[in-house]
């Protein structure tokens, strides 16, 4: 688990835009770093393990919250 100021908040988005902003915070990022972002897209649970795959990241976890869902993502 990982401190809530460690995580992107992407709440309240909507499809596209958990995917497009989580995109861009790993063209940031190095490689082999790790990024968790929260999300309350129901389409996020489809959406984010798919870019991860098409994008050669790597799904670290994926967790069910009350109103949300958080993902752990390494950059590829």
């Amino acid at each position: 688990m990982t401190t809530a100021d460690a995580i992107y908040d992407l709440r309240g988005l909507k499809c596209p835009l958990p995917v497009l902003k989580t995109r861009r915070r790993l063209s940031i990022m190095e490689s082999g770093a790790e990024l968790w972002i929260e999300t309350t897209d129901p389409l996020a649970v489809i959406d984010i393990p798919h870019f991860c795959s098409e994008s050669g990241h790597v799904l670290l976890a994926s967790e069910k919250h009350e109103a949300s869902h958080r993902f752990h993502i390494r950059k590829g």
